[in-house]
């Protein structure tokens, strides 16, 4: 389990940036806080391998949390956003 901090991007509309609570933004590139933006706080939430995320891996966010510090989801690519509001329903 890790307990994180979750920011919005100013900038980018529906750029997320996930850190461990207890280290916040250490962990973070200078360089990917000037492209993120100013941070906005979101939410804080308790990561568990059996509690899935909507928009990302927990497992892959989790290990690059532990590993680099930080983990940053993107928005989905236009193409991938279009054809999901275009699957028939099985």
């Amino acid at each position: 389990m890790i307990m994180c901090s979750v920011y919005k991007s100013p900038k980018k509309e529906g750029m997320y940036l996930y850190v461990p609570k207890s280290t916040q933004m250490e962990g973070v590139p200078e360089l990917l806080l000037e492209k993120f933006g100013v941070p906005k706080h979101a939410m804080d939430l308790l990561l568990r391998k059996e509690k899935p995320l909507v928009s990302a891996d927990v497992e892959k966010v989790m290990k690059e949390l532990s590993e680099k510090g930080f983990y940053l989801q993107l928005p989905p690519a236009k193409e991938e956003y279009l054809l999901d509001l275009y699957k028939p329903d099985n």
